[in-house]
């Protein structure tokens, strides 16, 4: 029996000649793997939809023997295009996918993930560029996963503390009008990586 849900895509790559492999990101089936059988082909009718970060209503069939599934159907939702016009956004989205990857476990639920991980998309698409935006999303999804940092233990200077304290308790339209410093973000950038090394993911 095929199963749907909506997901944005996070990887693309070939399988053979004529397939690809597709993983997904989505809030009730969390991250998937599928096979896009003849996608390669010029009149597939994959031809156009399987591409980074395309959000879209999908369905596939679970494979019995891997994690690897069959994709039966792909139906657009939201491409954003001006991504695929800035290196720099593709470059920092991957960052992210990494991170997601690294922190969570495959066909599990992640709604909350899913979440700001599209607000994120959405964000860059709009602006095209990265301003403060990756540094929140990885502050929110240290919280999502229980791991929120102690701003009061570290080392961070007050104003640096108080700005991410301001992220992790800020809805996404409000953090838009938060401007913080190139330094204050070089050192919560810095700070968030040594943090997430840390974790072991």
């Amino acid at each position: 029996m095929d199963e749907q849900t909506t997901g944005v895509i996070l990887r693309v790559f070939p399988l053979t000649e004529t397939s690809v492999v597709v993983h997904w990101f989505s809030p009730d089936k969390g991250r998937i793997a599928t096979v896009a059988k003849g996608a390669r082909r010029p009149k597939s009718n994959f031809q156009g939809k399987l591409d980074l970060f395309h959000i879209a209503e999908f369905s596939f069939r679970r494979s019995r023997r891997s994690d690897l599934h069959v994709l039966r159907e792909v139906a657009l939702k939201e491409t954003f295009p001006n991504l695929r016009k800035n290196i720099d956004l593709l470059s920092c989205l991957t960052e992210i996918v990494k991170l997601i990857a690294r922190a969570t476990e495959e066909q599990t639920p992640l709604p909350n993930e899913y979440l700001i991980f599209i607000e994120l998309v959405r964000l860059l698409d709009k602006n095209r560029v990265m301003d403060h935006w990756p540094v929140i999303f990885r502050i929110k999804f240290l919280l999502i996963q229980g791991v929120e940092p102690d701003w009061e233990q570290s080392r961070l200077d007050l104003g640096t503390k108080s700005i991410a304290k301001k992220m992790t308790v800020s809805d996404w339209k409000s953090l838009a009008k938060l401007k913080p410093s190139d330094v204050q973000l070089d050192r919560l950038s810095q700070f968030l990586e040594g943090f997430i090394r840390r974790q072991n993911w």
